[in-house]
């Protein structure tokens, strides 16, 4: 598989999202686990890591520094700033914060965590609706007129969006959820980035463990697990999504991948600009992973994957009320 495009920078097709190691799925791993999946990803192939300013209000991205910067020759590196965990009447809350100073001041402590001079690509986490997004994608801009980052990119925004944040200073990448059973960039902003040149990269890729087939109890989850206030996963919806499985099961094994392979695969196959960006805490699945670069799909497997799960057979809507309301990007009609 060639390497995909994003912004100034040639990378392998599918990165490392490294959020699992300190955030929504469950506790933080110990700092040697942490170690052996950044280092064994790094020395496996992959070259495009990705963090956040939120994630584990900010461990994530100071793990991060502390084990990657001595190689940072090797990768391009992506964060993320106004959403963060701060302290708000005495606890802490997680808070969205588009404004032009905010943006600046977490630019500059994500520089610090990740022991870097320069971040390759910044990402608006969420598009904060009180502040224009010319507001926030300018401050952006003037952060990479300074040097201090390479690349503008947007998260979760809709094509709409996309093209006002461009006109105002190019934007580099889009990240949002894609996968075999979130298709909702496929409306429009897959399209819209391929007009403009931006790399789509594809965060939850394997449906948040779904499409790795081995998540058949969601009583089992931590019990800050995200996944537990995400529709798709109660009682009421994911019995029925579950039943999807057998059916993807066997076309792996036809091709003679692991399931998630398959998911990955299929997101490569997609389009030329689309970067998925797994995350995991197992050395073996990190590596699982990078390896579906190497899996082939034909047209008529495509189709029969995207007629086993799509918006009509998967059961739920991906958020809840409250995350739905923090997002911008297009919904499917019911």
């Amino acid at each position: 598989m060639q390497r995909r495009v994003i912004g100034e920078f040639q990378v392998n097709p599918i990165g490392l999202g490294c959020m699992n190691l300190d955030h929504a799925y469950g506790p933080p791993v110990s700092a040697q686990q942490g170690e052996r999946v950044l280092m064994g990803a790094l020395d496996a192939g992959y070259d495009f890591f990705d963090t956040a300013t939120l994630y584990g209000a900010s461990r994530n991205e100071e793990r991060v520094g502390q084990v990657l910067s001595a190689h940072r020759s090797r990768f391009t590196l992506a964060s993320k700033c106004g959403m963060a965990v701060i302290p708000v009447d005495g606890k802490m809350q997680r808070v969205i914060d588009g404004r032009p100073d905010t943006l600046r001041r977490e630019c500059e402590n994500s520089l610090r965590r990740l022991k870097t001079d320069v971040i390759d690509l910044y990402y608006l986490h969420r598009w904060d609706k009180r502040v224009p997004i010319e507001d926030s994608v300018g401050a952006l801009g003037d952060l990479v007129r300074k040097g201090m980052i390479r690349g503008v990119g947007l998260s979760e925004v809709s094509a709409a969006t996309l093209r006002r944040a461009h006109a105002v200073h190019p934007v580099t990448a889009v990240q949002t959820e894609y996968s075999l059973w979130t298709r909702n960039p496929e409306i429009a902003v897959l399209q819209a980035c391929r007009e403009l040149g931006v790399a789509f990269v594809a965060f939850s890729p394997v449906a948040r463990g779904f499409l790795c087939g081995t998540l058949t109890d969601v009583n089992a989850l931590d019990a800050k697990d995200i996944r537990r206030s995400m529709p798709r996963f109660r009682p009421e919806h994911y019995p029925a999504n579950l039943a999807l499985l057998p059916a993807l099961e066997a076309v792996a094994r036809e091709v003679g991948c692991t399931l998630a392979q398959l998911a990955l695969a299929w997101l490569l196959h997609k389009a030329p600009h689309v970067i998925p960006i797994p995350g995991t805490t197992s050395e073996a699945h990190m590596r699982n992973n990078i390896a579906a670069a190497e899996v082939a799909l034909g047209p008529e497997v495509m189709a029969r994957l995207e007629a086993l799960v799509n918006p009509g057979t998967v059961s739920g809507p991906r958020y809840d009320a409250q995350a739905s309301g923090e997002v911008d990007t297009e919904e499917f009609v019911a």
